[in-house]
């Protein structure tokens, strides 16, 4: 089988085409996050121009947003300040005249996971996402949930301490105490004592979030990505302790696999699979 995946952020946006679970070819180019709706649009066509192939029998793309899954319409993309309705599916399958799927980039991810990574073997599954922001996608019965508008796994959100669960498990937790996780990373690494305390604060933060997973979804693998996932050796300990203290379900706890993201490409992977 061969498709093409879209995953497209603020940032960066990246086309591959994907034969048979594998990657066969892949352009990327900073995304013209600024221009009008329809530059964009032109440039995701342009990128998809560059590696698609007539044996391509569909299209799948991971967006930063809330989608009309059914439909294909995108709405008010995080960094696209133009795409505030855009009903994608419909401009890419009159343009390439094959079938196309549009799905939140951590929806993506999360299949991803379950199609073609660690995930295979579970039925039920959250996948979390730790960079500038904390997202979720969520498995059930081997079946995406969505919700009704494409927001289930919204649990960054969630009220936590003096903000949101996300002000304590991104990149913006670093941004609290005027640093960021990079530089961390590497003072850790040279012995900082107070490096080594504010990757454990972070553990602790992430665990608090793995409670709230465990007490609305009861999965059996929780699967972690994102940038910041790649210190996973500098917070996990921490993270798996918080997890456990004062959680009234020992043996839920216990149970759940903590998996952290091997996949590359795995936004990608999952929009294909879509």
């Amino acid at each position: 089988m061969t498709s093409i995946a879209i995953d497209l952020g603020g940032t960066n946006l990246r086309v591959a085409r994907i034969e048979n679970g594998l990657i066969a070819s892949q352009v990327a180019e900073p995304c013209k996050a600024e221009g009008t709706k329809e530059e964009v649009i032109e440039h995701i066509c342009q990128l998809i121009d560059k590696v698609i192939t007539p044996e391509a029998t569909r299209i799948g793309a991971a967006v930063p947003s809330v989608v009309d899954y059914e439909h294909g319409i995108i709405y008010n993309v995080q960094n696209i300040p133009s795409w505030d309705e855009v009903h994608l599916k419909e401009i890419l399958e009159k343009r390439y005249g094959i079938e196309t799927n549009i799905d939140n980039d951590v929806n993506c991810f999360v299949w991803g996971e379950k199609t073609l990574g660690d995930g295979k073997p579970y039925k039920s599954i959250v996948g979390i996402t730790l960079g500038t922001g904390v997202g979720a996608g969520i498995v059930i019965d081997d079946k995406l949930h969505r919700g009704a508008n494409t927001g289930a796994g919204e649990i960054g959100c969630l009220p936590y301490l003096e903000s949101d669960y996300e002000h304590y498990t991104s990149s913006q937790f670093f941004k609290l105490h005027s640093t960021n996780g990079a530089d961390e990373a590497k003072k850790m690494a040279e012995g900082d004592e107070h490096a080594k305390a504010l990757w454990e604060e972070f553990g602790f933060h992430l665990g608090k979030l793995l409670q709230v997973i465990l007490f609305t979804y009861d999965p059996e693998c929780i699967i972690i990505g994102g940038g910041i996932s790649a210190s996973a050796s500098l917070f996990e300990e921490a993270m798996k302790k918080s997890m456990h203290d004062n959680f009234p379900y020992p043996h839920e706890a216990e149970n759940v696999k903590i998996i952290f993201s091997s996949l590359k490409d795995c936004n990608l992977l999952g929009a294909s699979q879509l």
